[in-house]
């Protein structure tokens, strides 16, 4: 998108007042989301990471196999650091060869290439192999449950603990519909390479064909992903990601009451994103949104901008009513870093507050020789003097 919101800069000291890029035309308001039978649930926007639907999304569950999203995204990692190889083959222990709940029928003693394994995880939800790529990356399931949880943690997962890698009941095993969110948008993001085997509907192992459980990859051309759950005291659970004309949303769905439950609940939620929202990128990152005075520096003046790409997700029709400002946060003066915060870009819908990120200067500015800053405190002592 090239359109941009218009913007002007202020000092927080002075009275605010909202600049629209265009005429605000009555629009309807957005519908309520569809009501769902799920104990909690989010809808969530792959890019602006903006919820538009959601009910106790940080409420704590058992997560059943939405767990292994998180063994598959652990194993990922080890392979784009050099740890593993999807050629290494894994030694099959008893424990893992006895490990009950869905299964890929691994053999006990038998050596498996990892990427077999990684996609009886994914596609056959198997806790065989779940338990087998948990021994051969960690030593053992303990070892790896707790390379889980710091990645958990580095995610920002804070809802969520794991102390296996197969989402087998224990009371000690959670996470959240937003956490499980969070999870799926890392994995589509980091491993774009891996993420296609989430859409794939069935797997071949040991001349045992199996489905994928996720429904939606039949019903609907926009699903590419990701996992289903399921256990007695969980419910039926399903993290799902899908893509329609640029804008991917990802809904997470715990505890519901069946397998159709969870497909039907999941479309209406994508469905209802889509329909009523849209994504744009507002700005990308190292975008120059203005230059702005610097007092005793070596030079006048000293572009602004943030960090990182932002984007937005708003109800539709509603792009021409966005309204942008710059806050500083006082006057700028020398010396001054690079991507040295100064202040805020504020994005705004209505009154209501859509995005807020650090404003950051471009570029270093020193300080002026003495004349210089000498110059430069008359000219701030008199502007003081006239209001300026």
């Amino acid at each position: 998108m090239t359109a941009k919101p218009s913007m002007f800069i202020h000092r927080t000291l002075l009275v605010l007042t909202l600049l629209c890029v265009g005429p605000a035309f009555a629009q309807a308001p957005v519908p309520a989301p569809p009501s769902i039978g799920a104990s909690s649930y989010i809808l969530l926007d792959f890019h602006s990471l903006q919820a538009v639907a959601e009910r106790e999304p940080d409420l704590q569950v058992e997560p059943a196999s939405i767990t292994k999203l998180m063994t598959s995204y652990v194993a990922f990692r080890e392979i784009a650091n050099g740890n593993l190889s999807l050629e290494d083959t894994v030694l099959i222990s008893e424990r893992a060869w006895r490990t009950p709940g869905s299964r890929m029928f691994v053999e006990v003693g038998t050596r498996v290439r990892v990427d077999d394994l990684l996609r009886g995880i994914i596609i056959q939800s198997g806790n065989d192999a779940s338990v087998a790529i948990a021994e051969h990356i960690g030593g053992s399931e303990e070892v790896f449950a707790s390379m889980m949880n710091e990645q958990a943690r580095a995610l920002g997962m804070v809802n969520t603990h794991y102390v296996n890698s197969t989402g087998l009941p224990d009371p000690d095993q959670l996470t959240s519909a937003r956490d499980s969110a969070l999870l799926a948008r890392a994995l589509i993001s980091e491993f774009p390479d891996f993420y296609g085997w989430y859409s794939e509907r069935e797997f071949t192992y040991n001349e045992i064909r199996q489905h994928n459980r996720n429904r939606l990859l039949w019903r609907d051309p926009s699903v590419d992903g990701l996992k289903t759950g399921h256990t007695s005291s969980a419910g039926y659970c399903l993290v799902t990601s899908a893509s329609r004309d640029g804008m991917r949303l990802i809904s997470v769905v715990m505890g519901t009451a069946s397998e159709e439950a969870r497909a039907t609940a999941s479309q209406a939620l994508l469905n209802y994103g889509f329909r009523f929202f849209e994504t744009y990128q507002l700005y990308e990152a190292g975008d120059e949104l203005r230059r702005e005075r610097v007092w005793r520096g070596s030079e006048r003046e000293v572009g602004l901008g943030i960090a990182d790409d932002l984007f937005v997700t708003i109800p539709r029709g509603r792009y021409d009513a966005l309204e942008a400002r710059l806050e500083l946060d006082q006057d700028l003066v020398a010396p001054l870093a690079a991507d040295e915060p100064v202040g805020e870009l504020v994005i705004a819908l209505d009154d209501d507050l859509v995005a807020r990120r650090p404003l950051v200067t471009r570029q270093a500015v020193d300080q002026a020789g003495f004349i210089g800053r000498t110059a430069d405190g008359l000219r701030r002592w008199i502007g003081g003097l006239f209001g300026d």
